[in-house]
């Protein structure tokens, strides 16, 4: 008899071991599932939060779109402190900032995603320190817009961006390596007042009339030169610059990199 209870006994054991292992697979499953047949990709963002807004809608109301329902691609984010970048812009400090991007990279990539982006055209100035240190890609801006311009059949395009981005060729440069020719503004007082709109108003989500205007006036300056579209350098200036305020094409440089990530994600 007490061999026979410890016979129960010993099977009861074996079934709630097999019956965990098998909801433990069957949970395992089930998470593989929620994003099948997606990659996951990470978010810089932060740079400002006010744009990496629009990069996470743009991105989940794309992948909405493309599933015809409510499917949401596998996204993490990580927020830099824009005071903290800021600060290490006007002290020149960029090493400090590809340290702060490389380490968002690095957690992203732990967390599962597989590629990650910087939400923002001036922190690619430290692309390739970042991109040295890791061993999955970011996927960079300035690639995807020289596809969408090149998708317009435009030569010539008007540039707009931080002083960083203007005065530096990190980003126009790459774009020109495609085979595009890139006008930026040169005077002084006007690459300082685009970086002071940004910094002082966009990066707050204040949109001023009057600034409105004078970047207007740039572009139209820009144009007037040959440039056959313009290229919003920089993810703050689509809160204020709209298709409908040109005659242009404008290139929106957060909607553009927002879908080479879901491109990314859908593995095209």
């Amino acid at each position: 008899m007490r061999k026979c209870i410890y016979c129960l006994v010993f099977l009861g054991l074996i079934s709630c071991g097999n019956s965990r292992e098998n909801s433990e697979t069957s949970k395992k499953d089930n998470t593989q599932n929620d994003h099948k047949g997606m990659q996951p990709l990470g978010l810089i963002g932060g740079t400002s939060w006010h744009s990496t807004v629009e990069y996470y809608s743009a991105i989940n109301q794309t992948t909405n779109d493309y599933f015809g329902n409510n499917t949401n691609p596998p996204l993490l984010v990580y927020t830099l402190n824009q005071a903290e970048v800021h600060r290490f812009q006007i002290e020149n400090k960029w090493d400090s900032i590809a340290y702060m991007l490389t380490n968002a990279a690095s957690s992203l990539n732990k967390a599962g995603a597989g590629a990650v982006m910087f939400c923002a055209n001036t922190p690619h100035k430290v692309y390739n320190l970042v991109q040295n240190e890791l061993d999955f890609p970011v996927i960079h801006i300035a690639d995807a817009t020289a596809k969408a311009i090149h998708k317009k059949g435009l030569k010539k395009v008007g540039f707009i961006g931080t002083k960083y981005t203007m005065e530096e060729d990190f980003i126009t440069k790459r774009i020109a390596d495609n085979g595009i020719e890139v006008l930026v503004p040169h005077e002084r007082v006007v690459l300082d007042e685009l970086h002071r709109i940004i910094q002082e108003e966009l990066t707050y989500g204040v949109i001023n009339k009057e600034s409105k205007d004078y970047v207007l006036n740039v572009i139209y300056d820009l144009i007037e030169n040959g440039a056959e579209g313009v290229v919003l350098g920089c993810t703050e200036f689509p809160l204020m610059i709209f298709p409908e305020d040109l005659d242009v094409p404008t290139f929106n440089t957060t909607v553009i990199h927002s879908m080479a990530g879901v491109d990314y994600i859908l593995k095209k």
